[in-house]
């Protein structure tokens, strides 16, 4: 579906992209994560064709966008972390223009502009004026914008910034409703826990580089589990011997207590947990806890680290 090959992007002396590749697969919702300046708008701008990369290419069912990018653009919908609305058109009057900007034939465009609004739940908003909408409906218009030309992709760019919970919780059911009706979406938000509610798969970025690109559900099938141990007092070293036990990977922690990764059964549990009672920590909870997006980005950072540390 989606495929980047080596793309570089450079700003006046910053290299925001730095030889990145990866795929996406029809039907996936990747979370686009790192921290702030790794290069998470910009890949998505070259992705929409708003920016030409310096070198490599963006692939859209095996078509360069970069040739072509009006063809690009019937294909995929686009919304930036900072958008605009005409506050004085009326939500019709919003989908209508987003319609007809997208070349949609005037036969046409009251159909998808009522089927953007029911996609979205703003069908019983369709008369009110833009300017009068709350924050989150306000949202869900500027995707619908996004989606009137029915795209088979839509690409995201901190879709929640300044939703209250329950306004994202709406959001995350929209994106996976959007998914069963064929979209393949791509996401980018600094809140991982907010994407574990809907996404599929998880593309790392830092300093204009791929960490990572993981399937999550993959991930939670594994032999690895996430451990939480917490201690009733202070342990000196924690960290270090910890990191020297067989199969145990720190994903975070301090003296008093750590979050591990760890390969092993119920068996090997109990071996690692005996182990951690023999050496003296005094030991008062020991439990599995669910892998999320959260501890599951922190341990590819620190796996990075480590390797740039080794070299």
């Amino acid at each position: 579906m989606i495929e980047v090959n080596d793309l570089v992007f450079e700003y006046p002396g910053t290299r925001a992209l730095n030889g990145v590749s990866f795929r996406i697969d029809p039907g996936s919702i990747t979370a686009l994560v790192g921290p702030n300046g790794a290069g998470k708008t910009t890949l998505l701008r070259c992705m929409a064709a708003l920016e030409v990369p310096m070198y490599g290419q963006v692939r859209i069912d095996g078509e360069n966008i970069h040739e072509d990018p009006r063809a690009c653009h019937r294909k995929l919908g686009y919304l930036s972390d900072f958008f605009g609305l005409y506050d004085e058109l009326t939500v019709r009057q919003c989908l209508l223009h987003a319609a007809a900007s997208r070349g949609i034939l005037a036969d046409e465009q009251v159909r998808v502009t009522e089927q953007a609004a029911a996609r979205l739940g703003i069908a019983d908003r369709l008369e009110m004026k833009a300017g009068a909408l709350s924050r989150g409906l306000r949202q869900r218009l500027a995707i619908a914008q996004a989606v009137v030309h029915e795209p088979q992709i839509l690409l995201l760019d901190e879709p929640a910034s300044g939703l209250d919970p329950e306004a994202r919780h709406s959001l995350a059911e929209l994106f996976l409703v959007l998914r069963d009706q064929g979209m393949t979406l791509v996401v980018s938000s600094h809140i991982l826990s907010e994407l574990d509610e809907y996404s599929t798969d998880m593309l790392v970025l830092r300093e204009g580089r791929i960490l990572s690109h993981d399937p999550i559900e993959q991930e939670a099938a594994a032999s690895t589990v996430c451990l939480k141990l917490s201690l009733t007092a202070p342990f000196s070293g924690l960290q270090a011997l910890l990191s020297g036990l067989i199969g145990v990977s720190v994903v975070e922690g301090d003296e008093e207590s750590a979050v591990l990764s760890f390969s092993g059964d119920a068996a090997a549990r109990h071996r690692l947990l005996k182990s951690l009672l023999d050496q003296g920590l005094p030991v008062c909870a020991f439990a599995e806890q669910q892998r999320n997006m959260q501890s599951a980005y922190l341990e590819s950072v620190r796996r990075q680290d480590s390797q740039e540390g080794v070299l």
